[in-house]
């Protein structure tokens, strides 16, 4: 199979889909591997670093998508990379469709087979391709929240930690999963006091288990949701409903009850965000305030960081990229119905019950187009 790297074109977005072990892994299995000049030189890997793992490069992307079997990316595909898409050729990478639907508009158009990243499953009911960028947006939800608390970022000027003899700042952490995790341990370990809402007495049961005293573990409800949310300095929404729009829980009428100068920060903004004022910013302009509220909602996070991010994410994405160029896309669904979950569009269709509910169009359930 011929597999192609394109450099990403997202606002400030660096990361890269392959890394050059995974390039050797896949060479080494009998694959051609096609990398756009300069895809991953902004995070320390040149061109020749590809080409020693025995990567081909190309100097455009056109050339790289006219050519290749199978496109491997990090981010969803911009309008200009959709239309050079084209019938049969399988796109693997983040899509987050739900709140998108251009995209997955221009997708359909395409009948190319779209992989998305967020929707693969495990054995556990977990989300594996999505985990580390989850982690890597939970910890640095946390440094992005303090740095707007700060007054010349339109913060109400309070420190995370507090001093002695002054209040640390109290941080909500709406979702106990991975990214929610990973914001409470950052803020514990900054000295905040932490709450997390979960709706999971389950999951919840398990966060006091891992931090005990350090968090206070709340049962989500509406009035839950806008008791602490009134009271909170910083807080962090990391809700996730696989494939699905998030749910809006902080409303607009909450803000007026929160302290001017608190800070918001949306983690689920690629699923369309969980408060209902969010909209998507870039890493150029990552703020914006309604009602005295600072809202941070970049929706590639993880992009800030983009070399422990691209590592991190070849690492989980590795063994399904081999799965899909061994066996082709067919058959590696057919034996792994874990990767038939990342399905989300196939020959025109929606093939993702989730996504196609969000968007409000006719399911086609993955396991017929394979079958």
């Amino acid at each position: 199979m011929i597999i192609g790297v394109p450099k990403e074109i997202k606002n400030n977005e660096y990361r890269v889909g392959l890394i050059p072990s995974s390039v050797r892994e896949l060479v080494g299995h009998g694959h051609q591997v096609l990398v756009q000049h300069d895809a991953g030189t902004a995070i320390g890997i040149d061109d020749a670093a590809f080409e020693q793992a025995g990567a081909k490069i190309i100097n455009s992307a056109e050339e790289l998508f006219k050519t290749a079997d199978m496109i491997i990316k990090v981010k969803e595909p911009q309008p200009q990379e959709c239309k050079m898409l084209r019938r049969g050729q399988v796109l693997f990478t983040y899509l987050h469709l739900a709140p998108d639907p251009e995209q997955a508009r221009l997708l359909q158009e395409s009948g190319c087979i779209a992989i998305a990243y967020e929707t693969v499953t495990n054995k556990h009911g977990g989300l594996p391709l999505l985990a580390p960028m989850s982690e890597v947006a939970g910890r640095m939800s946390i440094q992005a929240g303090a740095n707007s608390l700060e007054i010349t970022n339109g913060g109400s000027g309070i420190l995370l930690g507090g001093v002695p003899g002054v209040a640390p700042a109290k941080v909500v952490v709406l979702g106990g999963g991975v990214a929610g995790t990973n914001a409470a341990r950052v803020a514990i370990g900054m000295g905040a006091r932490v709450v997390i809402i979960d709706k999971s007495l389950e999951r919840l049961n398990k966060l006091d288990m891992q931090f005990g005293s350090k968090i206070m573990t709340i049962y989500s409800t509406a009035d839950a949701i806008e008791r602490h949310v009134s009271t909170a300095d910083l807080i962090i929404g990391a809700v996730l409903v696989p494939g699905a729009s998030a749910p809006k829980l902080v409303t607009k009428a909450m803000l007026s009850k929160m302290r001017h100068g608190s800070v918001l920060v949306d983690i689920s903004i690629d699923q369309g965000g969980c408060f209902e004022t969010s909209r998507p910013t870039t890493h150029q302009n990552p703020t914006y305030v309604v009602d005295g509220i600072v809202h941070y909602c970049v929706s590639n996070m993880p992009g800030a960081v983009p070399r422990t991010s691209t590592f991190a994410l070849n690492n989980v994405t590795l063994p399904f990229t081999l799965a899909l160029a061994n066996l082709g896309w067919k058959q590696a669904m057919r034996k792994d119905h874990h990767l038939l979950d990342g399905l989300n569009v196939c020959d025109g269709k929606l093939t993702h019950k989730a996504v196609a509910s969000a968007l409000k169009q006719q399911y086609t359930p993955a396991e017929e187009v394979v079958a």
